[in-house]
């Protein structure tokens, strides 16, 4: 199977809507919307790239913004549809996030790129598809760019379930640095700061806030989901006041890199 059809099959069995609806699911969206949010404007355009189900273009649409989606999962498209609503200046069509050349260039003020880098396992295709948000988005606008953190995975996936000496995983491992060698077959694609700041490196872009978007929440994702409405919101002000610290955003699930382009890219 070609990655792109490994992508494609594992959205059709994996419900994404349902995991940013729970207590644990939610900090992710939360904290991303906050600072989407810091940075909307009256008219501005949004497009997201890699839309998934919609769960964060419909959240921006329902705000009264107009909001153009892309995906590349036929079935993640026809959640989409089934979760708009009237009054929702959203559309969605099929697209590859590597490819957009149907839409011009600085065509919108805020673009979203949360899905694609999970899922992209090159250097070459993982700057393409940095090249291209920036390409579509205009002159000062901003670009968000979510990412699945290594070192997270490491601690809870493999040494937390005592995988790092049983195959596969074993052979996906660097013993020396512990860097997490990501394939297809892994479904995401793992990343530190230092290769997302090789990834940018060059680009015409400069970078507003590097986030960890859920920190602590998946290490003590039973506890998150048995909090009550009051100790749960203070649970989400934690995450918030932390989430820029450089001494623990590595070990969030999640990373979200923010930039502003430059006038002339």
């Amino acid at each position: 199977m070609t990655t792109e059809e490994i992508i494609k099959a594992h959205y059709e069995n994996y419900d994404e809507d349902a995991r940013l609806r729970t207590n644990h699911g939610m900090v992710e969206f939360v904290t991303t919307m906050h600072y989407v949010e810091k940075y909307l404007k009256n008219g501005d355009r949004i497009l997201e790239i890699g839309a998934g189900t919609g769960r964060y273009s419909h959240a921006i649409a329902q705000k009264g913004y107009a909001v153009d989606a892309v995906e590349l999962s036929e079935h993640n498209i026809e959640v989409f549809n089934r979760n708009t609503i009237d009054g929702e200046r959203i559309c969605v069509r099929q697209g590859n996030a590597l490819d957009l050349s149907f839409i011009e260039d600085n065509s919108y003020d805020i673009t979203l790129l949360l899905g694609p880098m999970y899922h992209l396992f090159t250097v070459d295709e993982q700057r393409k598809a940095l090249i291209e948000a920036l390409r579509v988005t205009k002159n000062g606008g901003k670009i968000f760019v979510a990412y699945c953190g290594n070192d997270a995975t490491a601690v809870q996936f493999l040494f937390g379930k005592h995988r790092v000496n049983c195959e596969p995983y074993d052979k996906l491992v660097d013993r020396e640095t512990f860097k997490l060698n990501s394939i297809p077959q892994e479904i995401i694609c793992l990343h530190r700061k230092e290769d997302i700041d090789f990834l940018m490196k060059g680009l015409n872009a400069e970078r507003l806030h590097f986030v960890g978007t859920d920190m602590a929440t998946q290490y003590i994702r039973e506890d998150v989901n048995e909090m009550d409405e009051e100790e749960y919101s203070l649970y989400l002000k934690y995450v918030l006041a932390t989430c820029e610290r450089r001494d623990l955003v590595g070990f969030s699930n999640h990373l979200l890199d923010i930039y502003i382009k430059k006038d002339g890219g």
